[in-house]
This record gives structure tokens, C-alpha cells and sequence, in this order.
């Protein structure tokens, strides 16, 4: 039985992802050791992992993770007052298929999309 995902995302700096998630996002290390190339982090439910690509060119990396939420509107107040949204993707809005949504950059260009369900 399937009980969880936990997406893998690429890094190029190790310090600039984790300051980027704990201090901007609110994200936690949750690594028990140190590894010297990876990390994991946790926020409420949520727990993403990272493995260094020294090499990554941002521009050409096509990272994705899909982050559901029941209060995307306060996710969103955070991107705003953490200046993180981009103009492509930073408007929350409404989508066909019946989701509320917002997406932003990581240091990396990993794209977080957050998205709540419309009632």
C-alpha cells in the first residue's frame, strides 16, 4: 500500500536552498544527520527532499511539485510579504479544473505550485 510521496528536487547550494525554505517559507530540517549533499525539510504535512546538482543550470531545470493546501490565501500573503512571487505565476487564481492556485520559484527554479480546492 502507497502511503505517501516525497518529490526529490535539485539543488545547487545546499545552505542557499535550506535558508530559502526555512527562513522564507517556514519549512523545518528535519535531516536526524547531516549529509554533506542533501536535505530534508518538513512544513505541516509536506516533506520535500533535495540532492545537490552543482551543475544545474536554473534556466533549464523543469523541477515540479504540485502542494495542496486549505489556506491557500495565507501561503499566498507569505510569498507576497516574502517577495517571492514571479509575474507568470504569482496571481492566485481560479482554474478549470477546481482548484484555486499561485506557483512560485525556488532558488533553483523548481516550481511550487500551491493549489486549494474551490467550494
Amino acid at each position: 500500500m502507497i502511503t505517501s510521496i516525497i518529490p526529490k528536487l535539485p539543488m545547487r547550494s545546499k545552505n542557499l536552498t535550506k535558508s530559502f525554505y526555512i527562513h522564507q517559507l517556514g519549512f523545518t530540517d528535519i535531516g536526524a544527520t547531516d549529509y554533506p549533499n542533501y536535505l530534508l525539510l518538513k512544513k505541516d504535512e509536506v516533506e520535500l527532499q533535495f540532492f545537490e546538482f552543482e551543475n544545474l543550470n536554473p534556466l533549464e531545470n523543469y523541477g515540479q511539485v504540485y502542494i495542496r493546501t486549505n489556506d491557500i490565501e495565507a501561503l499566498h500573503k507569505l510569498a507576497i510579504d516574502q517577495n517571492l512571487l514571479f509575474s507568470a505565476g504569482g496571481w492566485i487564481e481560479p482554474k478549470p479544473w477546481g482548484q484555486i492556485e499561485f506557483s512560485l520559484l525556488d532558488p533553483d527554479h523548481n516550481l511550487l505550485t500551491f493549489g486549494q480546492e474551490m467550494k
